[in-house]
């Protein structure tokens, strides 16, 4: 069958692109990234509280533990790297110059949360992956404070513990 995109591809060698949308839309929220930072931290709640197998123990217990173990790792890359592409969202479609002279630390603030997503996907540490929560809840509150609302820190219900930042108003 015939195609006109795919003539025009065949013409121009153009390749598919993928945004969240460079429209712009306008519509951006960071709960999705406190979300997978906590997914992120209880993932690691979930390592340190594996027990191995001991010595001698069936192969089938081996084998649970090895598919648990490396489905909560991958769970927790998955989700360090959803976070880190949600706030390079944030910090390179929504925030704008004026922000940063109310937020002078902002650069900063996202650099130190990618960071801090990276360094979660490395390694199996319970302080980077509540320090990425942290960092993480600070950005939804300057976000939320950009768009003129106030913010409340409600108990996330989460296994994982800890608080979600929402806008109050």
């Amino acid at each position: 069958m015939f195609s006109l995109r795919g003539l025009v591809y065949r013409l121009v060698g153009a390749e598919a692109a993928y945004a969240h949308c460079d429209i712009p839309c306008g519509i951006y929220d960071p709960h999705v990234a406190q979300l997978a930072a906590q997914t992120v931290l209880r993932m690691v709640q979930l390592v340190q509280g594996l027990n191995k197998p001991a010595d001698g123990a069936s192969k089938a217990e081996q084998d649970a533990y090895t598919n648990t173990l490396s489905r909560y790792i991958t769970t927790k890359e998955q989700h360090a790297d959803l976070c880190k592409r949600e706030l390079l969202i944030l910090w390179g479609d929504y925030f704008r110059p004026e922000h940063l002279e109310k937020y002078p630390d902002l650069h900063a603030t996202f650099w130190t949360a990618v960071k801090l997503g990276g360094r979660n996907k490395q390694n199996l540490d319970a302080q980077a992956a509540q320090d990425l929560v942290g960092v993480v809840q600070r950005i939804a509150e300057i976000f939320w404070a950009t768009k003129g609302a106030s913010v409340r820190r409600q108990p996330s219900l989460q296994p994982v513990g800890g608080e979600s930042v929402y806008p109050a108003s």
